[in-house]
């Protein structure tokens, strides 16, 4: 079975920095960064890359559309064994 990574982009000047994706992020993937965007707000990223499954349940709590999440299936060791004959 694979196992799927994740990730996501957060629009930084959209996003307002109101914290709703944090809790929602049961893989605690998500932080505020110290930075501030162009309307002075302090926008999300990913503080724990990782961690990132792709659940997609930040993008669907976001109240201004900011996150945008991408999603691959990373292959299990047991999937790369080979037979040789």
């Amino acid at each position: 079975m694979a196992k799927v990574k994740g990730a996501i982009v957060v629009n930084t000047e959209v996003c307002k920095g109101c914290e709703v994706c944090i809790p929602v992020c049961n893989e605690n993937a998500i932080g505020m960064s110290q930075n501030v965007n162009r309307k002075g707000y302090h926008y999300a990223y990913m503080s724990n890359p990782e961690a990132c499954n792709g659940c997609t349940n930040c993008a669907i709590v976001c109240p201004d559309r900011a996150i945008t999440v991408y999603r691959v299936k990373v292959p299990t060791d047991s999937h790369q064994i080979q037979s040789h004959g």
